[in-house]
C-alpha cells in the first residue's frame, strides 16, 4: 500500500504558541503538512511565540497553509478524523485513535489482498485530522463532515488536553498504525565474552574470594557454580570481564598485604 497523504488541520486556533508547538509535533513524527482555518492572528505563522515554540521545525511552518473556509482545507482528503473528547448523539462513530487506525488500515489491506472483491472498497489515499479552537472544541457541523469522531483514552475526571499535546497524541498513534520508526541505541552492542573468558574469570575470583576469608576451599558448597549461572545471566562483555578479573586482583592484594 503506498504512503498515505495526512494532512493536520487546526480550526480557529486562537494562541500562536499551539500553532508553532503543532508544527514541531508533526516534524517529530514526520509529518509536514498543516492547514489552518481562519486562526486568530492572520500573520499568525510569522509571531515570535510561533517560531520559538516551534524549536526549528520552521520547514513545517514555511509549508502550512492559511485558508478562510473549512472546506478549502479539506480538498484532496478522502477520510477525514474529527478529534472530540464529547460524543454527539448525531453524528459519525466515536472511536479511540489505535482502535480506528487499525480498523482502518485492515480494511486497506483486505481490499488490497482480495482478488474479487464482491463490493471494492474504494483505496483511500488521503486522511485529514481535524482539531477545533482550544476554547469551544469542534463545532458539530465540523464534526458531521467527518467519517470517525477520534477520543483519546484519558482520566475520566479530567480529559482536558492542551491542542497541541492533543494533536502529538493522534501524529504519534498514527504514525505508529503506519510503521512507526526504529527505535535507534545511542551505543553499539558489546560482543559476550566467550566461556573460556568466563571461566578464567571465574578461577581469579575463587582464589580472590579464598584470600579474603569468603569462600572455604574446604567446603565451597555451591558457591562458584551459583557464581557461574549469575555471570551467564549477565551475558558479560570482555571490557566486563576485564573489570571483575581487576576487582579479584585488588582483592588477593589487599589480603597479601595484611599478614
Amino acid at each position: 500500500m503506498s504512503p498515505m497523504r495526512t494532512r493536520f488541520i487546526l480550526i480557529e486556533t486562537s494562541h500562536p504558541g499551539n500553532v508553532g508547538a503543532a508544527a514541531r509535533a508533526l516534524k517529530v513524527m514526520g509529518f509536514d503538512e498543516m492547514v489552518l482555518v481562519a486562526p486568530r492572528y492572520a500573520n499568525v505563522l510569522r509571531k515570535e511565540e510561533t517560531i520559538q515554540r516551534a524549536s526549528g521545525a520552521n520547514d513545517v511552518l514555511d509549508k502550512t497553509r492559511i485558508v478562510d473556509t473549512l472546506e478549502e482545507a479539506l480538498d484532496g482528503i478522502s477520510h477525514l478524523c474529527a478529534t472530540a473528547m464529547t460524543p454527539r448523539d448525531f453524528g459519525p462513530p466515536t472511536r479511540a485513535p489505535r482502535e480506528h487506525f487499525e480498523m482502518l488500515l485492515g480494511r486497506q489491506s483486505a481490499s488490497a489482498d482480495a482478488p474479487t472483491p464482491t463490493k471494492p472498497v474504494e483505496p483511500i489515499s488521503s486522511i485529514g485530522f481535524l482539531f477545533g479552537s482550544e476554547r469551544f472544541g469542534m463545532k458539530n457541523e465540523d464534526v458531521y463532515k467527518c467519517h470517525v469522531a477520534l477520543s483519546i483514552p484519558t482520566n475520566p475526571q479530567f480529559g482536558s488536553l492542551n491542542l497541541a499535546a492533543a494533536l502529538q497524541l493522534v501524529a504519534y498513534e498514527w504514525r505508529l498504525a503506519l510503521g512507526g520508526f526504529p527505535v535507534a541505541s545511542p551505543v553499539a552492542e558489546s560482543a559476550l565474552a566467550d566461556a573460556s573468558q568466563v571461566s578464567g574469570m571465574l578461577a581469579h575470583l575463587e582464589k580472590a574470594l579464598v584470600e579474603v576469608g569468603f569462600l572455604d576451599p574446604a567446603a565451597p558448597k555451591k558457591l562458584m557454580p551459583r557464581l557461574n549461572q549469575l555471570f551467564n545471566r549477565a551475558n558479560l562483555s570482555p571490557e566486563e570481564i576485564h573489570i571483575l578479573r581487576g576487582v579479584a586482583k585488588a582483592m588477593i592484594e589487599a589480603a597479601q598485604a595484611k599478614r
